[in-house]
């Protein structure tokens, strides 16, 4: 057995030495250790939540890459594209695309009689993948979105509806202005909430049948196209294949095909995401230098008391590599317990909020009702692992405080 081993396991297991720093300053180690863990655990497990969140909400209303016209890239405004099944058939065949769905959009302006709100009609059909909308769908129902008959019901959000004060089964007019100005009267037949203002103040649904007949497109023309992927690890690889095939295609009435990402087409709020990141890292940092700090302070004080130990030890002619192996192992013994309680109280944190959501945030501020948690075990793994290599290599140093202690002097120390 390791003697070095087999000593700092029972000098740590052993308290009736201690008289009055040592074990407080142990307890004090094990806690900057436990609670930097802890910290480090939530942070990182939050963060990748609340990306995760944001990212699926973005991509829940606008698919992972969109296929436009060119020129919408250049001045937002109204350039249809054709959209028939020979071009449906090359984008499903695309390896990593799940599903290809068509839209329609118009600008317009929904009106009551006390408020009135600029909006854009997204009219979707009977390939829309609806599971998005159905998830995030408060009240009433998302009636059957057709291409080929004029339902004359909407689905408004929520922030929408409390605007305009209107709620399922409401009558409403719209208004849109294309030279001439035009009326149509909906039914609210259900509303939903992403929290994500930018879609929320202006996008409603209806049917493309609607849509079509609002932008006198062509049977075969619409807005876009949409593209659900098997994997968003794999957006860039999938969005290059999609783009050979596609892109600077010229269809029979003369628009150019482009294939702009979701995160092309929304820069700010995935850089914003981005800048996360560097928040998690401060934190991170700042976690693990406060468990160094800690576990170095405390290895020097367990040193300094045990000197008259250290004499003796010398005296009988241990080496100060082996003494140093033996401190060595002490700290070893309260890293390991705090990165244990450490992980009970910051996995305990997370599993608890993600079960519960008992962490109310405002969702008009940060997209999400409740702080939202990903259970991230590769990170949580590299965190223990990461925190024991740290805390070990800043000890190495302070241990050497050992080769300093003589024996002659030492045995005498009070």
């Amino acid at each position: 057995m390791n003697l070095a081993w087999y000593m700092a396991r029972r000098l740590y297991s052993h308290g009736g030495d201690v008289k009055r720093v040592s074990r407080p300053a142990i307890r004090i180690a094990i806690v900057g250790v436990s609670l930097g863990v802890a910290v480090m655990i939530i942070a990182v497990c939050v963060v990748l939540g609340f990306k995760q969140e944001v990212q699926n909400k973005v991509m829940g209303m606008g698919g992972h890459i969109q296929v436009l016209n060119y020129d919408y890239q250049l001045d937002m405004e109204q350039h249809p594209i054709v959209v028939d099944d020979s071009l449906m058939n090359k984008l499903r065949t695309v390896d990593g695309v799940s599903h290809v769905q068509r839209f329609c959009s118009q600008p317009g302006m929904l009106k009551t009689e006390d408020s009135f709100q600029g909006v854009v009609l997204k009219g979707v059909g009977p390939d829309y993948d609806l599971s998005f909308l159905q998830e995030h769908l408060l009240e009433g129902e998302l009636m059957p979105f057709s291409d080929s008959a004029n339902t004359q019901r909407i689905v408004v959000s929520r922030k929408l509806a409390k605007q305009l004060k209107l709620s399922v089964g409401s009558k409403v007019y719209a208004y849109f202005f294309d030279g001439n100005v035009r009326a149509r009267r909906f039914t609210v037949s259900g509303i939903y909430a992403t929290h994500m203002s930018e879609f929320d103040k202006t996008i409603i649904f209806t049917d493309t049948y609607t849509t079509h007949k609002l932008t006198g497109f062509e049977d075969d023309q619409f807005s876009g196209a949409e593209l659900l992927l098997n994997d968003l690890e794999r957006l860039d690889e999938v969005s290059a294949e999609v783009a050979v095939r596609v892109n600077h295609d010229i269809d029979h009435y003369g628009a150019n095909y482009t294939s702009p990402t979701i995160k092309e087409l929304y820069r700010g709020i995935f850089s914003w995401l981005t800048l996360l990141d560097t928040n998690v890292w401060v934190i991170l940092c700042l976690m693990i230098s406060v468990a160094a700090f800690t576990m170095i302070s405390g290895l020097l004080i367990i040193i300094l008391e045990r000197t008259q130990f250290i004499g003796t030890m010398k005296a009988l002619g241990a080496t100060n590599g082996r003494l140093r192996h033996l401190f060595l192992y002490f700290a070893s013994f309260i890293i390991l317990k705090g990165i244990v309680w450490g992980n009970i109280i910051g996995i305990g944190i997370v599993v608890l909020q993600y079960f519960t959501g008992i962490v109310h945030l405002d969702a008009e501020t940060y997209y999400v009702d409740s702080v939202p948690v990903s259970l991230a075990w590769l990170f949580i793994v590299l965190i223990n692992v990461g925190t024991l290599f740290v805390s070990f290599l800043v000890l190495v140093l302070p241990s050497y405080l050992v080769s300093r202690i003589h024996p002659a002097k030492s045995i005498r120390f009070e």
